[in-house]
């Protein structure tokens, strides 16, 4: 299993901290959520943060920008050094663009779905996409529940990808812990991004250590 700690629920006061223990960490991604307050109801960090961890991140930068107009921040993601740039399916007017940018630009392109949206919506671009994100909670905000719909649409996206030839990896954000995350990785998922469950932990690492053996 690949595990990406999302940053949104580590101690910024202690983030130079934090980002030491990811390095240190079996940790393969570091997740980096961008919002902006008008896509979701949240404002969380922007480019002077990402500025900050880029040169002490030993971590591979897998970017979700929940923003409107994601494409105009290509170029400066691409400055991060980032390895994944994540847009949502619901923010692009012209998805397949945004996503060919993205590869121009040289990164792995991702495309999030919101819980109310349907896999079927990826149909015409499942074989342009490097990875698919599912959200299993509202984005906006850290620490919610786990919406138990989700596993039956990773089920769904993991046939999508197998009939259409895709090489899409699957990633699932939101309340992913010690009970919601063996089920997902049952029903098909490739990627576990965590938050709380991580960073929130006596023993973060060992969080880590347990998410990468299912």
């Amino acid at each position: 299993m690949i595990v990406s700690p999302s940053l949104l629920a580590a101690d910024f006061t202690r983030l130079s901290e934090e980002i030491d223990m990811i390095n240190r960490s079996e940790a393969d991604w570091l997740h980096l959520d961008i919002m902006d307050g008008v896509f979701v109801p949240n404002i969380s960090f922007g480019f002077s943060v990402l500025d900050a961890i880029k040169p002490i991140c030993k971590k591979p930068l897998d970017v979700h920008l929940m923003i409107v107009e994601p494409e105009k921040f290509i170029g400066r993601i691409a400055e991060l050094g980032a390895m994944m740039m994540n847009v949502h399916y619901e923010a692009c007017t012209h998805l397949n663009r945004t996503i060919h940018e993205i590869h121009e630009a040289g990164m792995k392109a991702a495309v999030t779905l919101n819980p109310s949206t349907p896999v079927c919506m990826l149909a015409d671009v499942i074989k342009d996409v490097d990875m698919v994100l599912l959200m299993t909670v509202n984005p906006g905000f850290g620490g919610q529940s786990f919406i138990e719909h989700s596993l039956d649409k990773v089920v769904e996206l993991r046939q999508l990808i197998k009939a259409t030839g895709s090489k899409a990896l699957i990633e699932v954000d939101g309340g992913v812990n010690k009970t919601t995350a063996p089920k997902l990785a049952e029903a098909g998922v490739d990627v576990l991004v965590a938050g709380s469950y991580v960073f929130k932990a006596e023993k973060p690492e060992e969080k880590i250590k347990e998410l990468k053996q299912l």
